[in-house]
């Protein structure tokens, strides 16, 4: 199968740390608020899961990778030349002469005042997916020199259930690289439940994908809906075989449960939210990238916290976290402190900030960068699944 030409490098840096495996799709993004309906024109955007967590990783500094499937059309050639301008290898992906590249159009709340206007803060998407490039991914991947060489090399490799429901070969695909366990290698799985995705397909088969990650990721919502609850301590007897279990709770807070009992809740932060979507996958990399850095339960949480809070105030699925001081001071601040800062469109505001400038301000001396990733494996939760 052949890679596409994204007019450059596909590896412009240090070999990739993460890989991550999923569907992108073109993305049709409306002028203005409103129902569909009273929209004029659409700009041309790519979305996905999996490639916003491999473009998040990448400007949180984990070098990473995506590995997928695009049409041989020009969504598919969009979709690649976006995804290598956010830092991230594409040269696992494959172009399809045949099959399409996926499709999906982005409705925005506002207040027009029209019945079917979702409102201010809210969004839904509308997906043209059936029958895509990625679809048609299946554990052939494996043999293919290009993705094998990326995947020989991850030390973390991150999948979702959404892969699952796209068709029995990529369901098979999920199978074979949850089999194909690697010492110093973390595989993360995140739920990322879509209902409509389901339709015609069993969920069922969603359990034994969950439980053979070594980090699984559950929205408490999605997991209500698809499991019967959204409660951490059920989810981490549900899914016993993972080293750390994590479960969110919409803008309350989120949980990550080890296998031996231990448990760190950590609040959400207060953000004014300009838009929603993206929000999770800006959470995942940023708890990815605190793991593969190596710190501690509670400054992941915080790390992921204050990614999403970031994309919740930027329009689109990617947004850019602060400066390194100021991710410092966050993930340094007392409990009040954190619980007293506030994220919106124009900036980040809170004591934890105020007092991290009067200590630059009394001793210069730069903070180290706290995102950056260590030169080494992932955090002992892979040790620990074994």
């Amino acid at each position: 199968m052949p890679r596409q030409d994204t007019n450059g490098p596909t590896r412009p840096g240090p070999p990739p740390t993460a890989v991550c495996v999923g569907e992108s799709m073109a993305v049709l993004l409306p002028d203005r608020p409103g129902p569909l309906e009273s929209v004029d024109s659409f700009r041309l955007s790519v979305g996905g899961a999996e490639s916003n967590v491999a473009g998040a990783l990448a400007a949180l500094g984990v070098p990473s990778a995506w590995i997928s499937r695009v049409g041989d059309d020009g969504f598919g050639r969009r979709l690649l030349a976006e995804v290598a301008a956010r830092g991230v290898d594409v040269s696992g992906v494959a172009v399809d002469p045949h099959r399409p590249t996926g499709l999906y159009l982005k409705e925005v709340g506002g207040t027009t005042g029209d019945r079917h206007d979702l409102g201010p803060g809210h969004s839904r998407l509308h997906y043209h997916r059936r029958g895509s490039a990625a679809a048609a991914l299946s554990p052939e991947l494996l043999a293919d020199p290009a993705a094998a060489a990326l995947l020989a090399g991850a030390r973390l490799l991150h999948l979702s259930g959404i892969t699952a429901a796209l068709s029995d070969d990529c369901l098979a695909l999920l199978h074979a690289l949850l089999a194909d366990r690697r010492p110093g290698r973390t595989v993360s799985f995140d739920l990322n439940w879509r209902p409509s995705l389901w339709r015609d397909r069993d969920p069922a088969v969603l359990p034994p994908l969950l439980d053979g990650a070594d980090l699984l990721l559950l929205g408490s919502d999605e997991a209500e809906a698809a499991f019967g609850t959204g409660d951490p301590a059920a989810l981490r007897r549900r899914f016993p075989s993972p080293a750390t279990v994590v479960v969110k709770d919409a803008a309350r807070q989120v949980t990550a449960l080890e296998r031996d009992g231990t448990a760190v809740t950590e609040p959400a932060l207060t953000v004014e939210v300009v838009e929603a979507t993206g929000a999770g996958d800006a959470f995942a990399a940023g708890y990815l990238a605190g793991t593969v850095r190596g710190l501690d339960q509670r400054r992941r949480l915080r790390l992921g916290h204050l990614s999403a809070a970031c994309a919740l105030t930027a329009h689109g699925d990617q947004a850019e976290l602060p400066d390194a001081a100021v991710v410092a001071a966050l993930l340094d601040a007392s409990p009040a402190q954190w619980a007293a800062t506030r994220v919106t469109a124009t900036g980040i505001t809170g004591p934890a900030l105020v007092s991290a400038a009067a200590r630059r301000a009394a001793d210069p001396v730069p903070a180290a960068d706290p995102v950056r990733p260590a030169d080494r494996a992932p955090s002992a939760d892979r040790s620990r699944a074994q």
